[in-house]
């Protein structure tokens, strides 16, 4: 997952003001596995799509991508979702 955030805050170290910068982020999921409790279909995403849209005047592409591909790998998000992290839940009934 790529973050607006992370990609604005990696520009700014880099010096790089950005002209333009949209993120889109779109996914498939199967509402069985939401509502149904489908044992075989899970209940997120099925994949992912991430769309940036990114411009600095005089910066080289390259460098752009360079500077997503960098916030791709260091937003939190993004770093939870590859790993896959543990996930706990405390739940707390009031009588």
């Amino acid at each position: 997952n790529c973050d607006a955030t992370m990609i604005a805050l990696r520009a700014a170290q880099l010096g790089i003001e950005l002209s333009s910068l949209e993120v889109t982020v779109d996914s498939e999921s199967d509402t069985r596995g939401m509502l149904d409790g489908a044992g075989d279909v899970p209940a997120g995403p099925l994949g992912m799509r991430i769309r940036v849209r990114i411009g600095a005047a005089g910066v080289p592409a390259q460098q752009l991508q360079e500077l997503v591909h960098w916030a791709e790998m260091h937003s939190p998000v993004g770093d939870a979702l590859r790993r896959a992290v543990p996930v706990t839940a405390e739940i707390v009934a009031d009588a």
